[in-house]
């Protein structure tokens, strides 16, 4: 039987919406122009807290999540997002972050050196400060030399901050590392609340610097005497196993306090430079660093690897950094150091 009659058209027939509803998919998306850009302080189970209108009078704190427009693309400490919704700041107020600037830099490791998988650690920081302790715990160079590579690789300025100076000599480290002419500081516990907290923030002003260590290395202690506004929990070192234990759980981003003097609302007072504090590590995989990348890091040594095999180490017979330091080009040092950040790949027991 027919349902319509003969001379039905589409103005006759009944559509039946779908359980999902009638309104027809779009593959155009909102641009969100009037979105608010901000900067990721914190990551807490897929809770953001974002600062908006930073170094105004309105900046504030804002927690935020991911649109579901992102798909999978990860957000970390330091991005830089642009978020809508209620802005606000206020209490059980939800935002929502719809897209991420291009990244500056970011660092990355890998659990072990066969793990595939990166992880960000945090993203457009311009310094990288590797934390060792001096002892209690026992300096693991080894493991600073990883953290250069890191470094090296993202592109980052390296700042070598040994603390408990008061328990060991920092001599035989820093001799260890003066051929790669690394900026460093010495710290000490009974004067962090005084003169030795000003010395680190002389290399830390109008920087994002994030700050690695394994654990028990006195990192978190450092952080809280540089930003004594803002108190996170420290640990003590087990004195049979000798390691640390972590009280760090997440990375925050915390601004440092001006400097002393400053005119309130001048430049320096709102861009004093950031601390990224992150968890303690127990290992740090390079399974993703390419050697080519490090290289560059050797501005001295670089243009030597034009003769070099392809798919070179810079650590085989034929490799023409040897020629290149015979003839004079650069120090034996240098190329010893860079060889032996690069070896530090190589996993070993003890790392």
């Amino acid at each position: 039987m027919r349902r319509y009659g003969k001379d039905a058209d589409e103005d006759d027939i009944r559509n039946r919406p779908g359980r999902k509803g009638s309104k027809p998919r779009t593959r155009i998306r909102p641009k969100h122009e009037d979105a608010a850009e901000a900067m990721i302080l914190t990551v807490d189970r897929g809770r953001l807290t974002c600062l908006v209108e930073a170094g105004t009078k309105q900046e504030r704190q804002v927690i935020a999540m991911k649109s579901r427009e992102l798909g999978r693309k990860g957000v970390v400490v330091g991005d830089i997002v642009h978020v809508i919704g209620d802005l606000s700041g206020d209490v059980d107020t939800l935002a929502r972050i719809v897209r991420v600037e291009e990244r500056s830099s970011v660092l990355r490791r890998t659990a072990d050196d066969d793990d595939p998988y990166e992880r960000i650690v945090v993203a457009n920081a311009q310094q990288l400060a590797i934390v060792t302790a001096l002892a209690d715990p026992e300096p693991r160079p080894r493991l600073i030399d990883r953290c250069l590579v890191a470094a090296y690789d993202a592109g980052m300025r390296p700042l070598l901050v040994l603390t408990k100076a008061d328990l060991a000599s920092a001599a035989p480290l820093l001799e260890a590392y003066a051929p790669l002419g690394i900026d460093y500081v010495v710290t000490r516990r009974d004067e962090l609340e005084t003169a030795g907290a000003e010395a680190v923030r002389d290399h830390l002003r109008g920087r994002s610097t994030v700050f690695i260590g394994h654990s028990g290395v006195g990192k978190t202690t450092l952080v809280n005497a540089l930003v004594p506004l803002h108190q996170r929990t420290t640990g003590v070192v087990n004195s049979v196993t000798g390691r640390g234990r972590h009280t760090t759980v997440s990375a925050l981003a915390l601004r440092l306090p001006p400097p002393p003097g400053v005119k309130p609302g001048s430049k320096k007072a709102l861009d004093p430079g950031w601390v990224i504090d992150t968890p303690g590590f127990r290992s740090f995989g390079l399974s993703h660093i390419d050697p080519s990348r490090v290289i560059l890091a050797f501005p001295d040594l670089e243009p030597g690897t034009e003769g070099c095999p392809r798919a070179c180490s810079h650590d085989e017979p034929d490799c023409a950094l040897d020629a290149w330091v015979a003839d004079g080009h650069a120090e034996q040092a240098r190329l010893y150091s860079l060889r032996r950040l690069l070896s530090s790949k190589e996993t070993r027991e003890g790392d």
